[in-house]
Protein backbone atom coordinates (compact mmCIF):
# COMPACT_ATOMS: atom_id res chain seq x y z
CA UNK A 1 0.00 0.00 0.00
CA UNK A 2 1.54 3.31 -1.27
CA UNK A 3 1.61 6.27 0.56
CA UNK A 4 1.97 9.64 -1.22
CA UNK A 5 3.50 13.32 0.09
CA UNK A 6 3.51 15.96 -2.63
CA UNK A 7 4.19 19.68 -2.27
CA UNK A 8 5.32 22.42 -4.58
CA UNK A 9 8.99 21.33 -4.09
CA UNK A 10 8.92 17.32 -3.54
CA UNK A 11 6.86 14.10 -3.94
CA UNK A 12 7.38 10.83 -2.04
CA UNK A 13 5.88 7.59 -2.78
CA UNK A 14 6.77 4.70 -0.24
CA UNK A 15 5.41 1.22 -1.02
CA UNK A 16 5.37 -2.22 1.29
CA UNK A 17 7.13 -4.48 -1.13
CA UNK A 18 7.64 -7.50 0.51
CA UNK A 19 5.41 -8.63 3.64
CA UNK A 20 7.57 -11.23 4.75
CA UNK A 21 9.70 -10.15 5.30
CA UNK A 22 8.13 -6.59 5.66
CA UNK A 23 10.45 -4.52 3.61
CA UNK A 24 9.44 -0.67 2.31
CA UNK A 25 11.05 1.08 -0.47
CA UNK A 26 11.04 4.39 -1.28
CA UNK A 27 11.27 7.05 -4.06
CA UNK A 28 11.11 11.20 -3.15
CA UNK A 29 12.56 13.82 -5.53
CA UNK A 30 12.96 17.20 -5.03
CA UNK A 31 14.59 20.22 -7.28
CA UNK A 32 18.08 19.08 -8.02
CA UNK A 33 18.08 15.79 -5.87
CA UNK A 34 16.82 12.48 -5.92
CA UNK A 35 16.00 10.61 -2.47
CA UNK A 36 16.00 6.59 -2.57
CA UNK A 37 16.26 3.24 -0.74
CA UNK A 38 14.55 0.79 1.54
CA UNK A 39 13.61 -0.20 5.28
CA UNK A 40 13.69 -3.46 6.66
CA UNK A 41 14.48 -4.15 10.27
CA UNK A 42 16.22 -7.55 12.29
CA UNK A 43 15.00 -7.91 15.84
CA UNK A 44 16.36 -8.83 18.85
CA UNK A 45 14.02 -9.41 21.87
CA UNK A 46 15.91 -9.13 25.41
CA UNK A 47 13.31 -9.12 27.63
CA UNK A 48 13.10 -5.57 29.06
CA UNK A 49 13.91 -3.99 26.12
CA UNK A 50 14.14 -4.67 22.33
CA UNK A 51 16.95 -4.26 19.56
CA UNK A 52 15.97 -3.19 15.48
CA UNK A 53 18.81 -3.56 13.14
CA UNK A 54 18.05 -1.39 9.89
CA UNK A 55 19.13 -3.56 7.37
CA UNK A 56 19.08 -1.69 3.62
CA UNK A 57 20.96 1.49 1.95
CA UNK A 58 19.67 5.05 1.79
CA UNK A 59 21.30 6.98 -1.40
CA UNK A 60 20.68 10.92 -1.79
CA UNK A 61 21.71 11.93 -5.61
CA UNK A 62 21.70 15.44 -7.03
CA UNK A 63 21.63 16.31 -10.41
CA UNK A 64 25.22 16.97 -10.86
CA UNK A 65 26.43 13.51 -10.37
CA UNK A 66 27.43 14.03 -6.61
CA UNK A 67 26.12 10.43 -4.54
CA UNK A 68 25.92 9.84 -0.83
CA UNK A 69 24.91 6.44 0.40
CA UNK A 70 24.65 5.03 3.96
CA UNK A 71 22.88 2.66 6.24
CA UNK A 72 20.90 3.20 9.49
CA UNK A 73 22.39 2.46 13.28
CA UNK A 74 20.78 0.45 15.80
CA UNK A 75 17.85 1.48 17.62
CA UNK A 76 17.07 -0.46 21.03
CA UNK A 77 13.57 0.37 23.03
CA UNK A 78 13.66 -0.20 26.60
CA UNK A 79 11.71 -0.66 29.93
CA UNK A 80 8.80 -2.72 27.62
CA UNK A 81 7.36 -4.17 30.78
CA UNK A 82 7.84 -1.70 33.63
CA UNK A 83 9.40 1.97 34.26
CA UNK A 84 9.27 4.90 32.03
CA UNK A 85 9.82 3.94 28.06
CA UNK A 86 12.69 5.24 26.45
CA UNK A 87 15.10 4.28 23.14
CA UNK A 88 18.50 4.89 22.32
CA UNK A 89 20.46 5.56 18.64
CA UNK A 90 23.96 4.02 18.64
CA UNK A 91 26.74 2.59 16.20
CA UNK A 92 28.87 4.11 13.21
CA UNK A 93 26.52 5.41 10.61
CA UNK A 94 29.39 5.97 7.62
CA UNK A 95 28.06 8.31 4.82
CA UNK A 96 29.91 7.22 1.45
CA UNK A 97 30.39 10.00 -1.47
CA UNK A 98 31.51 9.51 -4.83
CA UNK A 99 33.09 12.76 -5.14
CA UNK A 100 35.03 15.25 -2.82
CA UNK A 101 33.69 14.21 1.05
CA UNK A 102 32.91 11.49 2.82
CA UNK A 103 31.45 11.31 6.64
CA UNK A 104 31.92 9.11 9.67
CA UNK A 105 29.21 9.73 12.33
CA UNK A 106 29.39 7.55 15.95
CA UNK A 107 26.51 7.53 17.85
CA UNK A 108 27.54 7.27 21.60
CA UNK A 109 24.93 4.73 23.50
CA UNK A 110 24.05 5.69 26.47
CA UNK A 111 24.90 4.20 29.99
CA UNK A 112 23.10 4.14 33.49
CA UNK A 113 25.88 6.52 34.72
CA UNK A 114 26.04 8.96 31.69
CA UNK A 115 24.97 12.76 32.22
CA UNK A 116 25.23 13.89 28.62
CA UNK A 117 23.30 11.17 26.59
CA UNK A 118 22.35 11.30 22.92
CA UNK A 119 25.92 12.40 21.66
CA UNK A 120 27.00 12.29 17.78
CA UNK A 121 30.69 13.04 16.69
CA UNK A 122 31.98 13.10 13.87
CA UNK A 123 33.92 14.54 10.99
CA UNK A 124 33.66 14.70 6.98
CA UNK A 125 36.95 13.49 4.97
CA UNK A 126 38.04 14.43 1.70
CA UNK A 127 39.03 11.72 -1.12
CA UNK A 128 42.53 11.61 0.76
CA UNK A 129 40.96 10.44 3.76
CA UNK A 130 42.21 14.35 5.45
CA UNK A 131 39.53 14.94 8.22
CA UNK A 132 38.11 18.11 6.97
CA UNK A 133 35.62 19.04 9.15
CA UNK A 134 33.91 18.01 12.38
CA UNK A 135 30.68 17.04 13.72
CA UNK A 136 29.15 17.42 16.81
CA UNK A 137 25.72 17.51 19.01
CA UNK A 138 22.48 15.47 19.99
CA UNK A 139 20.52 13.53 17.66
CA UNK A 140 17.17 14.57 19.72
CA UNK A 141 18.43 18.51 20.03
CA UNK A 142 20.88 19.88 17.55
CA UNK A 143 23.94 19.24 15.50
CA UNK A 144 27.00 21.67 14.83
CA UNK A 145 29.82 21.93 12.03
CA UNK A 146 33.50 23.46 12.56
CA UNK A 147 35.97 23.52 9.51
CA UNK A 148 39.45 21.93 10.67
CA UNK A 149 42.23 24.39 10.96
CA UNK A 150 45.34 24.81 8.67
CA UNK A 151 48.70 26.37 8.84
CA UNK A 152 47.29 29.94 8.75
CA UNK A 153 44.43 29.19 11.32
CA UNK A 154 45.27 26.57 13.95
CA UNK A 155 42.29 26.84 15.62
CA UNK A 156 39.49 26.39 12.46
CA UNK A 157 36.68 28.25 12.05
CA UNK A 158 33.83 28.89 15.22
CA UNK A 159 30.95 26.31 15.55
CA UNK A 160 28.22 26.44 12.77
CA UNK A 161 24.94 25.25 13.42
CA UNK A 162 23.31 22.36 11.13
CA UNK A 163 20.35 21.90 12.46
CA UNK A 164 18.33 22.24 15.93
CA UNK A 165 15.22 19.93 16.52
CA UNK A 166 11.41 22.36 16.88
CA UNK A 167 9.93 23.25 19.61
CA UNK A 168 7.09 20.89 19.93
CA UNK A 169 3.34 22.85 19.70
CA UNK A 170 2.03 24.14 22.85
CA UNK A 171 -1.06 22.20 21.71
CA UNK A 172 0.34 18.57 21.96
CA UNK A 173 -1.53 15.86 20.47
CA UNK A 174 -2.73 12.09 21.61
CA UNK A 175 0.52 11.02 20.30
CA UNK A 176 2.95 14.29 19.43
CA UNK A 177 2.65 14.84 15.89
CA UNK A 178 3.57 17.85 14.41
CA UNK A 179 0.90 19.81 12.89
CA UNK A 180 2.12 18.65 9.63
CA UNK A 181 2.38 14.99 10.32
CA UNK A 182 -1.20 14.88 11.53
CA UNK A 183 -2.86 16.05 8.07
CA UNK A 184 -0.78 13.14 6.30
CA UNK A 185 -4.18 10.92 6.06
CA UNK A 186 -6.48 13.45 6.03
CA UNK A 187 -9.06 12.57 2.44
CA UNK A 188 -11.40 14.90 1.33
CA UNK A 189 -13.87 13.43 -1.25
CA UNK A 190 -12.14 14.96 -4.28
CA UNK A 191 -8.94 13.42 -2.70
CA UNK A 192 -10.48 9.80 -2.75
CA UNK A 193 -11.41 10.18 -6.48
CA UNK A 194 -7.69 10.17 -7.54
CA UNK A 195 -6.68 8.00 -4.98
CA UNK A 196 -5.40 3.86 -6.05
CA UNK A 197 -6.96 1.58 -4.19
CA UNK A 198 -4.00 0.18 -2.39
CA UNK A 199 -3.39 3.92 -0.99
CA UNK A 200 -2.77 3.78 3.01
CA UNK A 201 -5.30 6.69 3.39
CA UNK A 202 -7.92 4.12 2.49
CA UNK A 203 -7.06 1.57 5.44
CA UNK A 204 -10.41 1.39 6.77
CA UNK A 205 -8.95 0.01 10.56
CA UNK A 206 -6.81 3.41 10.88
CA UNK A 207 -9.68 5.32 9.58
CA UNK A 208 -11.48 3.98 12.58
CA UNK A 209 -9.32 4.41 15.39
CA UNK A 210 -8.65 8.09 13.79
CA UNK A 211 -12.83 8.69 14.65
CA UNK A 212 -12.66 6.97 18.20
CA UNK A 213 -14.56 3.49 16.88
CA UNK A 214 -11.93 1.24 18.56
CA UNK A 215 -13.93 -1.94 18.84
CA UNK A 216 -14.78 -1.07 14.94
CA UNK A 217 -10.79 -0.87 14.12
CA UNK A 218 -10.20 -3.31 16.07
CA UNK A 219 -12.76 -5.56 14.03
CA UNK A 220 -11.27 -4.18 10.62
CA UNK A 221 -7.65 -5.00 12.12
CA UNK A 222 -8.23 -8.72 12.54
CA UNK A 223 -10.32 -8.52 9.20
CA UNK A 224 -7.39 -7.03 7.01
CA UNK A 225 -4.90 -8.97 8.81
CA UNK A 226 -6.72 -12.37 7.25
CA UNK A 227 -6.22 -10.40 3.62
CA UNK A 228 -2.56 -9.98 4.83
CA UNK A 229 -2.61 -14.12 5.02
CA UNK A 230 -3.86 -14.00 0.70
CA UNK A 231 -1.00 -11.42 0.15
CA UNK A 232 1.76 -13.64 1.78
CA UNK A 233 0.15 -16.48 -0.49
CA UNK A 234 0.36 -14.58 -3.62
CA UNK A 235 4.25 -13.24 -2.44
CA UNK A 236 5.35 -17.04 -2.34
CA UNK A 237 3.93 -17.36 -5.75
CA UNK A 238 5.55 -14.82 -7.72
CA UNK A 239 3.59 -11.59 -6.69
CA UNK A 240 5.82 -8.23 -7.76
CA UNK A 241 5.43 -4.90 -6.47
CA UNK A 242 3.86 -2.34 -8.78
CA UNK A 243 5.49 0.61 -8.83
CA UNK A 244 9.17 -1.11 -7.41
CA UNK A 245 11.21 -3.22 -9.35
CA UNK A 246 14.68 -5.74 -7.08
CA UNK A 247 17.97 -4.93 -8.76
CA UNK A 248 18.98 -8.21 -10.26
CA UNK A 249 21.80 -9.44 -8.09
CA UNK A 250 21.11 -7.01 -5.15
CA UNK A 251 18.55 -6.31 -2.46
CA UNK A 252 17.50 -2.56 -3.50
CA UNK A 253 14.63 -1.89 -5.27
CA UNK A 254 14.42 1.04 -7.58
CA UNK A 255 11.01 3.14 -8.39
CA UNK A 256 10.03 1.90 -11.97
CA UNK A 257 7.39 4.82 -13.04
CA UNK A 258 4.24 4.91 -13.66
CA UNK A 259 1.98 6.19 -10.82
CA UNK A 260 1.29 9.23 -12.29
CA UNK A 261 0.67 8.74 -15.49
CA UNK A 262 -2.35 6.56 -14.31
CA UNK A 263 -2.98 9.20 -11.60
CA UNK A 264 -3.81 11.26 -14.81
CA UNK A 265 -5.51 9.10 -16.80
CA UNK A 266 -7.22 7.85 -13.63
CA UNK A 267 -7.08 4.26 -14.21
CA UNK A 268 -6.46 2.22 -11.49
CA UNK A 269 -6.80 -1.29 -13.22
CA UNK A 270 -3.72 -3.13 -12.32
CA UNK A 271 -4.14 -2.23 -8.28
CA UNK A 272 -5.94 -4.76 -6.40
CA UNK A 273 -8.26 -4.02 -3.92
CA UNK A 274 -6.51 -4.95 -0.85
CA UNK A 275 -8.77 -3.21 1.96
CA UNK A 276 -11.96 -5.10 0.42
CA UNK A 277 -13.82 -8.25 2.01
CA UNK A 278 -12.74 -11.40 1.92
CA UNK A 279 -14.35 -13.89 -0.49
CA UNK A 280 -16.28 -16.60 1.58
CA UNK A 281 -15.03 -19.44 -1.05
CA UNK A 282 -11.44 -18.26 -0.81
CA UNK A 283 -8.96 -20.08 1.58
CA UNK A 284 -5.64 -18.21 3.14
CA UNK A 285 -4.84 -20.96 5.34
Amino acid sequence: MPLLIFNISMWLILKQVSHHPMVVACHCEGRGWRFLGESDLKSKFWGRSIQLDPVGTLTLEFDDGEIFQWSKVTTSIYNLILGKLYCDHYGTMKIQGNQKYSCKLKFKEQSLIDRNPHQVLGGVQDKNGKTVASLFGKWDDSMHYKINGDSRNANGSEPHLLWKRSKPSKHLTRYNLTRFAITLNELTPELKEKLPSTDSRLRPDQRCLENGEYTKANEEKLRLEQRQRQARKMQERGWKPRWFVKEKGGETYSYIGGYWEAKERGNWESCPDIFGQVSTDQNFD
